[in-house]
């Protein structure tokens, strides 16, 4: 079993230090990892990346990361990015990052995805040049995912984990109003999971949608955007193919999935 920590959209800025420290620094006891899906500052700024860098620097277990719409704002994501690495958080984009936790390999594929909608109700590359580019900028950051996933697997990866800061899917989106959707995400990221595989999928972005949901093709999906679950963070108990998923230490190993 994996026990996966995951929180997104903390939008920490200049007053917000020392905010999340105190949950983070338990973490050694609850979990194995550390997922940040996105939209950890306000306005994209490098001095609200500092005080996230200081929030997680030294944590007792891995952090890794994608960035959100918020932190591209002031377009310093590239200074952003290189701050929280500076930390030890392994930002992602369009790639995966392996750990080994106890002897079972971890493999985390991440992007930050773009909107467009989902099936029946989705943009396509028609039209204006703004809109081709508007769905080709979706695609490119799914087709990110899939390959970072694919090769995750072909590097013998025991539990793969997709993570996002848009969604995959409608059903975590729900409590959002209808009319946003397309701008919450994509079914292209979806697509991109069920192929290339995944037993988890893991994003942030809509604020008043829903935790728990689902890919067409099996991928348990979970909004922890932190007005969803309302808390420093959620943790996800993740079997491994293999061992037995019935019992782990007396407790089932899909607890909290």
């Amino acid at each position: 079993m994996i026990r996966v920590a995951a929180v997104g959209d903390i939008h920490l800025g200049k007053d917000s230090k020392g905010l999340l420290r105190p949950a983070f620094d338990t973490l050694g006891n609850s979990a194995d990892v550390l997922l940040l899906a996105g939209d950890l500052t306000r306005h994209g700024t490098v001095e609200e990346a500092r005080v996230v860098a200081g929030e997680v620097r030294g944590l007792p277990v891995p952090v890794v990361g994608v960035l959100g719409n918020h932190d591209y704002h002031s377009d310093q994501e590239e200074a952003v990015r290189a701050v929280l690495a500076d930390a030890g958080v392994t930002v992602l984009e369009g790639d995966g990052a392996r750990f080994d936790i106890g002897g079972t390999m971890l493999g985390v594929a991440g992007t930050k995805g773009f909107g467009g909608g989902f099936a029946g109700r989705s943009a396509g590359e028609f039209g204006e040049p703004e809109m081709k580019a508007f769905v080709r900028y979706t695609r490119r950051c799914a087709d990110g995912l899939r390959r970072a996933l694919e090769e995750l697997a072909q590097g013998g990866c025991d539990v793969r984990i997709a993570l996002t800061h848009f969604s995959p899917v409608p059903d975590t989106l729900a409590g959002e109003p209808p009319e946003i959707y397309p701008f919450l995400g994509s079914y292209l990221l979806a697509e991109a999971m069920d192929t290339a595989g995944a037993d988890l999928a893991v994003h942030g972005h809509a604020h008043l949608g829903t935790e728990h949901g689902m890919t067409v093709g099996g991928v348990r999906v979970r909004n922890v955007a932190q007005p969803v679950i309302d808390r420093a963070f959620a943790v996800y108990h993740v079997p491994v193919r293999g061992q037995d998923a019935s019992r782990t230490d007396g407790q089932s190993v899909t607890a909290g999935l």
